[in-house]
């Protein structure tokens, strides 16, 4: 019989892969048929450990199995693929257990036929783990090229073309320390709601619930989970705390949110910068927070609801149309949507479902949302505009571009002085990057409104 959590996490890797699912979202369905959490625990692992290595395992497989992947059915590999994951990364899985697993999965998917192939492949991946045929570092990078790419996308996993850029910008040696960055799982953040508690109170409250907390290296209100689970305590819906990742945390802070101003959040769900501005302005003043989709404003109503974020009105509205609102914001903050190859540690699935050439298709929203949340600041305002995208098209070319479209606006410093300056830019941009600050790649600028042009 195969193992529960091994089923769900095939059933994962089917679905990101066949393009059907994000991997948040086949997780989620996923884990509702377990119902031990050690098995969603598990089928996590290795579905996203799994997404994580792939370039890697791709390159072990072909040699191997003497083919390329692309001949192989796309359940006979991400079978092989998953396997090898456990082989090679999970020791606490016995490897005669994982392939006997991966025998029957191509059986119940109906490729039977690949029994054997599955068998051999994944029997050598486990006798020779030691000088598996990925690509060596090489001694010299900076004398060849082709090799530093080679090691980068193929023995470290991610995909040529991004590698490519990062090795441009930054060099082999941040190139490198990024993609390991990159595959190492990441620890769970949270945000301490200060509407409802402090930060030395809730590790106090969750070190009684068996929850270890350390402070966040840079962010004042956030925790990093050192040991246990904070969701799985009754103190989950209370309100103390959201799952915020750290760079996040410090994007909220770039609005220097105060007590009676009027703030948009125009893409505001799952609802985390929406209620630190809230908390930082004390609850006295107005956010409106919007979103698109039905199914994330119900997500965006709920958070603001549990943190208690009494000043927070949530609507639906579309950022790149129309916004229903007449030019009176002091702050507009758009978090908008982009690449998510920023988040490629929490979404390894990001780095094989995005090209080179989607960049364009996101900067192109991305000015038009601008220009949208443009027209609802007061003369004064500011707007703060931020991404969770490593790439210069969706950050800094994005702001260039408004600019350039706009006379009444002026590009100002975003970053204040104090904790905050390392992070900012010759441009007086927001960054952060993994090989700098062991933190995910986020940008953040801002522009200020001179006029209104009516």
């Amino acid at each position: 019989m195969i193992a529960a959590a091994r089923l769900a996490a095939y059933d994962v890797l089917r679905a990101v892969n066949g393009g059907r699912s994000d991997l948040p979202t086949a997780l989620a369905r996923a884990r509702t048929r377990l119902d031990d959490e050690r098995d969603r625990a598990l089928a996590g692992e290795i579905a996203a450990g799994t997404l994580r290595w792939q370039g890697a395992f791709d390159l072990v497989v072909q040699a191997f199995a003497k083919r390329s992947v692309a001949k192989l059915d796309p359940e006979v590999l991400d079978v092989l693929r998953m396997t090898a994951f456990q082989l090679l990364h999970l020791d606490r899985i016995p490897a005669s257990a994982a392939v006997n697993d991966a025998v029957n999965l191509v059986s119940k998917a109906g490729k039977k036929s690949a029994a054997g192939l599955v068998n051999a492949v994944l029997r050598r991946i486990s006798r020779e783990r030691a000088s598996l045929p990925l690509p060596e570092r090489p001694s010299d990078p900076a004398l060849d090229r082709g090799a530093s790419v080679a090691y980068l996308s193929g023995t470290l996993s991610h995909p040529a073309w991004l590698v490519s850029r990062w090795l441009d910008c930054y060099g082999f040696d941040a190139t490198e320390t990024w993609a390991r960055f990159d595959n190492s799982p990441a620890a769970l953040t949270l945000r301490v709601n200060t509407i409802r508690t402090s930060r030395p109170a809730l590790q106090d409250l969750l070190l009684r619930h068996g929850v270890s907390t350390r402070p966040a290296r840079f962010a004042p209100e956030g925790l990093v989970v050192t040991d246990g689970n904070p969701l799985l305590t009754p103190l989950a819906d209370e309100g103390l705390f959201i799952v915020q990742d750290e760079s996040s945390q410090l994007v909220a802070l770039l609005t220097a949110a105060a007590p009676g101003e009027r703030i948009l959040d125009a893409c505001a769900a799952p609802g985390g910068k929406t209620t630190a501005m809230a908390a930082a302005m004390g609850n006295r003043g107005l956010i409106v927070a919007t979103d698109l989709r039905g199914r994330r404003v119900d997500l965006l109503a709920r958070a603001v609801q549990v943190a208690g974020a009494t000043c927070v009105r949530v609507l639906q509205a579309d950022a790149a149309g129309v916004l229903p609102f007449r030019p009176a914001f002091d702050c507009v903050l758009l978090d908008a949507p982009c690449s998510g190859l920023g988040t490629l540690r929490r979404d390894p699935d990001i780095r094989w479902r995005r090209s080179e050439a989607s960049l364009e298709g996101f900067a192109a929203t991305q000015v038009a949302m601008l220009q949208r949340a443009a027209d609802v600041l007061r003369p004064g305002g500011r707007l703060i505009y931020a991404t969770c995208s490593s790439e210069p098209e969706e950050d800094e070319l994005v702001l260039s571009r408004f600019l350039k479209t706009r006379s009444d606006f002026v590009s100002e410093p975003v970053v204040p002085p104090g904790p905050l300056a390392a992070f900012g830019t010759a441009a007086g941009h927001f960054r952060t990057l993994p090989f700098r600050d062991a933190l995910e790649p986020f940008f953040a600028g801002m522009v200020v409104k001179t006029k209104d042009l009516r």
